[in-house]
């Protein structure tokens, strides 16, 4: 098996010194890193994890806790992070955790003494868990968050949900529609009510008046989708359009049309966020807003590795599929 000594005598440098690139240290010049990172590459080194850890007291675990009813938007963003992980020779422990109530405390010290990880990944509604987050400060663990919508603890990416509500309401007004029904969510998603606030914004500017009554809450699960398009389609007047804040309410919705035999989108259009998997293989396949969820995976993962602090610029883009189309008579 090849050894730092192998890399060292390559690059012609000191086991130390590849010690040091190894584990990411400061104050290595970039000529040495790129002449040790050459040698490693050439000679196929995989330093060993348990030395690593000695050497530098870190466990090389990252934690990702999540509370979120939507497996499509937690998956993708685990597998950009894992991915990155591996590439770093981190390895992540995933783990569900309690949204309020003390058993998220306990469940976070177990894992803690367990497997002392060298820093913790949140996604809403966790990124907004003030109790949360303060208990990380105590804790002295390093934190990366994703769509946190207030100042807090350690790395946030924040993402363009107004923005990406304003353009979905701009997209439906321009096919005509005039009636749109919103299925909101969970008030504990604080990034995701943004979309809305963005999309009111869009509904505003188009002249439309809003219908308090077209503005349903969900559980950004696929249940709520079907139980708020029922509320919402079965109005005297209902919607010819319906913009859900997730993949999973608005495939609910998809269903519930097909089932009571409303034609997609001639009838009805139909509009997700998130572009998850599952919005590929609906039919009519699901008009959503993209997030680039894997890369904001891989980006919370390179933040703890790190230690950056500048949130990239992230694009959330419209892809318009079957499920939207004009309004009815248009």
């Amino acid at each position: 098996m090849t050894s730092i000594h192998d890399v060292a005598a390559l690059a012609q440098v000191s086991i130390k010194t590849v010690s040091r690139v190894v584990n990411k240290a400061p104050n290595v010049s970039d000529e040495l890193r790129e002449r040790v990172q050459g040698a490693i590459e050439q000679l196929g080194y995989r330093p060993n994890q348990s030395a690593r850890r000695l050497a530098g007291g870190r466990s090389f675990m990252i934690a990702f806790l999540y509370n979120n009813p939507a497996p499509g938007y937690v998956s993708r963003i685990q597998i950009g992070a894992a991915w990155r992980c591996r590439e770093l020779g981190y390895h992540l422990v995933v783990e569900p955790i309690s949204l309020g109530g003390e058993e998220r405390f306990e469940v976070l010290e177990r894992l803690v003494a367990a497997l002392r990880p060298d820093g913790v990944l949140l996604v809403p509604p966790l990124s907004d868990d003030a109790g949360l987050l303060q208990r990380l400060v105590e804790m002295g663990l390093p934190c990366a968050r994703i769509a946190g919508s207030e100042e807090g603890a350690g790395f946030n990416i924040h993402t363009p949900e107004h923005a990406a509500g304003r353009t979905m309401a701009d997209h439906l007004v321009g096919l005509g529609h005039r009636r749109i029904g919103v299925i909101t969510p969970p008030p504990t998603h604080r990034a995701a009510l943004r979309r809305v606030e963005g999309f009111r914004e869009g509904m505003t500017a188009a002249g439309l008046p809003e219908d308090a009554a077209l503005f349903v809450e969900g559980r950004f699960d696929f249940a709520s989708g079907v139980e708020a398009g029922e509320a919402l389609l079965n109005r005297g007047d209902p919607p010819t359009a319906i913009f859900a804040t997730n993949d999973e309410m608005a495939l609910g919705v998809l269903t519930l049309a097909h089932r009571m035999g409303m034609r997609v989108p001639e009838e009805l259009s139909v509009t997700g966020f998130d572009d998850t998997t599952a919005s590929l293989t609906s039919w009519p396949p699901l008009t959503t807003m993209r997030q680039p969820l894997e890369d904001m995976g891989r980006t919370v993962i390179d933040a703890l590795a790190d230690g950056l602090q500048q949130t990239p610029p992230l694009q959330f883009t419209l892809i318009q599929r079957g499920s939207s189309g004009p309004a009815p008579g248009r």
